[in-house]
């Protein structure tokens, strides 16, 4: 009985062109979309070294330290300046081609001449700030102990870092995966429109196809199981399809831990239909009242979640953190994150500890509900 069910049933929802295509169609358009728009932000990120020029001038010419310092910050594949040393005139008008992100005048104190404030612009004034502070200080101790001049000169020659960077994670910083991992999260809750018809489809009140169902010598709860399990090997199948595009054609770099990735998605794709069937059964009104609703929930999720805006995310887990919890979504793109970042799996059991939660209240209430729904006649 079993498989007669969920063969037919199979072929019934194969045949539905419009689900198929808004459940696995669209978010294979949506991820190239994505890789068009957002393939290069992460290339701006990388820092290059800032167009400056200096005033030769006399000041200039006889401050033997900022000139080394200046010379010493412009050399090298790391270097902090692309220097250019050049008259007032010559500045000038570089500064005005935008040639030079500001130019420095030697005098007391060092000046900095720009068009435009930015990040570039900040870089260079916190340089000169710093090689003042240092002179401030030198000044200061020599004033106090003029003896103590060759040593302090050799300890700025090999100054000591005592803060270490320790990155928590071995994973390289990637703000596009966000997108990725929202659109994964999205598509796992599509299957909602599966769970929606599943329960439209046992609801004899709502659908000819239901009261048929309904007079069959088959209970109608284990044919909305059997119906079920073929919805939910269908949404699989389309998540796996969607990850191996990902991985191979966009080359999405989900990690070492593919395994937890599936895991991930499978309990993602139970979340979604079992959500659409919990909807379905709440909500006695036509199947279009249905779909308004979970596109609503599902939309409100995926934004909520930094979708389409990043930030997004991160403002509600400052101002309603309890949001964060509250929303499927959001704890399957966290979920995924953190299997990218972290080295431990603390957030992410915590994220899936919810995502079950969620799970048994969805189908819990499903089942009540569908249970004692009776029709005095079909």
């Amino acid at each position: 009985m079993f498989t007669h069910i969920f063969i037919n049933r199979l072929k019934c929802l194969l045949h539905d062109r419009e689900t198929i295509f808004w459940t696995m169609i669209f978010p294979l358009i949506l991820a190239v979309f994505f890789n068009m728009a957002l393939s290069n932000v992460n290339s701006w990120e990388i820092f290059k070294a800032i167009d400056v020029a200096v005033v030769d001038d006399t000041n200039y010419r006889n401050n033997e330290y900022f000139k080394a310092a200046l010379n010493e910050a412009s050399k090298g594949a790391d270097r902090l300046f692309n220097l250019t040393v050049t008259s007032k005139d010559k500045a000038d008008q570089l500064l005005n081609e935008n040639a030079i992100v500001g130019y420095i005048v030697v005098e007391e104190p060092i000046k900095l001449v720009v068009n435009k404030s930015g990040i570039d612009q900040s870089i260079i004034k916190s340089f000169i700030d710093s090689y003042m502070q240092t002179v401030s200080s030198i000044n200061s101790i020599l004033l106090e102990n003029p003896a103590a001049q060759k040593e302090l000169i050799s300890s700025l020659a090999d100054r000591q870092q005592y803060v270490k960077e320790v990155s928590g994670t071995n994973a390289e910083p990637n703000n596009v995966l966000l997108y990725f991992y929202t659109l994964i999260a999205m598509t796992c809750m599509f299957g909602c429109y599966f769970g929606m018809r599943e329960v439209t489809d046992i609801q004899a009140d709502i659908s000819p196809v239901a009261a048929r169902v309904n007079i069959a010598p088959v209970h109608k709860l284990k044919t909305f199981i059997y119906n079920t399990c073929a919805s939910l090997l269908i949404h699989l199948f389309e998540i796996f399809v969607l990850l191996i595009f990902l991985r191979f054609v966009l080359n999405v770099d989900f990690g070492p831990k593919t395994g937890y990735v599936v895991l991930t998605s499978v309990l993602g794709s139970i979340t979604g239909i079992s959500f659409g069937a919990f909807i379905s059964a709440i909500v006695k009104k036509s199947e279009g009242i249905k779909v308004a609703i979970l596109i609503g929930v599902s939309m409100t999720g995926c934004f909520l979640a930094g979708m389409m805006y990043q930030n997004m995310k991160y403002i509600i887990a400052q101002n309603v953190p309890v949001l964060s919890y509250l929303n499927p979504v959001n704890l399957l793109t966290d979920a995924f994150y953190s299997l990218y970042c972290y080295d431990t799996f603390s957030r992410y059991a915590l994220n899936m500890g919810c995502l079950c939660i969620f799970i048994v209240i969805f189908c819990l209430g499903t089942y009540l509900i569908i249970r004692r729904r009776k029709y005095a006649s079909l």
